[in-house]
């Protein structure tokens, strides 16, 4: 695998913290009801799941609220990579996350054609190039319906993607310290943790076949690898907010890891690249649409 030499220059997004609105809504309930609560430092999952949004061709779309977290893995993590440096990030504005996977159907519906290796209308699109997984969003934005409704899609940042994987937690797994193939969809014959070998389907799942996290986002870990818009690069030391990646490379993170990876390579903090022209069939999407 060729890692880009050069030292990479990270991209901050500098702005406000903006208050969303279930965490207004809180306060003020907790005022009312003269309860000496303050709004967590970091990250946590909702008391309740976010409320959902259905576009034009029925992909749905999660609020998830603005926050704070640990990106990266601990160096007490077993079998961690040393490009998972562990940073604080804030981000500062709440967005939408696309619940599932874009499945083959929707982009069809889109796009015109499917370039799947597994066929199926509910299963993931794969075999997709970053530069597709754009264009897609693009074309997708450009629809009457979601024209009228100003929606744009884009592809989540790398931080984005992880602050969604995990929703609250710090385990290895949104799940907890384990992944054996029965949580999610990789090959659970090399399994993580103490837990024992599991199931390896050795293809993708219809979306939305595991338990979903605290936020109501399925398969964030395993099935397909999904495009980050970031270039590939060295996380930063030091805290940072709203970070958008590298301002330059050769590669682009994907991330989740995909129905044949091993569980290891299917952590929160787990990154991977490719070739933005590769039509990898590990290549998958999930759009974030901004609030």
């Amino acid at each position: 695998m060729v890692i880009p030499s050069r030292k990479p220059i990270y991209l901050e997004k500098v702005g406000v913290i903006l208050m969303n609105r279930n965490a207004l809504r809180f306060c003020v309930v907790a005022c009312l009801m003269l309860v000496g609560l303050s709004h967590p430092a970091w990250s946590q999952a909702p008391d309740e799941k976010p409320r959902k949004l259905k576009n034009s061709i029925g992909m749905e779309f999660a609020s998830i609220p603005a926050g704070k977290f640990l990106m990266g893995s601990p160096a007490t993590e077993k079998e961690r990579s040393q490009d998972e440096t562990q940073h604080e990030v804030t981000l500062t504005q709440g967005f939408r996350m696309g619940v599932h996977e874009v499945t083959q159907a929707q982009y069809g519906q889109v796009m015109g054609k499917n370039p799947s290796y597994f066929k199926g209308a509910t299963l993931p699109v794969e075999t997709v190039s970053y530069d597709e997984a754009l264009a897609f969003c693009k074309k997708l934005s450009d629809l009457p319906a979601e024209k009228a409704a100003g929606r744009k899609y884009r592809l989540p940042t790398e931080a984005e993607w992880e602050y969604c994987c995990r929703a609250g937690t710090s385990t290895p797994f949104h799940f907890g310290n384990e992944l054996n193939g029965t949580q999610a969809n990789c090959d659970g014959t090399f399994p993580y943790g103490t837990t024992k070998q599991g199931p390896y389907l050795k293809k993708t799942s219809p979306v939305g076949s595991y338990p979903p996290n605290a936020w109501g986002l399925y398969d964030m870990h395993g099935n397909v690898c999904e495009w980050c818009q970031d270039w590939y690069g060295d996380y930063p030391k030091e805290s940072i907010k709203d970070p958008q990646g590298c301002i330059g490379g050769e590669l682009r993170v994907l991330r989740g890891g995909y129905w044949a990876f091993n569980a290891r390579d299917c952590r929160a903090a787990c990154r991977y690249w490719g070739s933005p022209v590769n039509h990898k069939l590990l290549g998958g999407i999930r759009l974030l649409l901004p609030q």
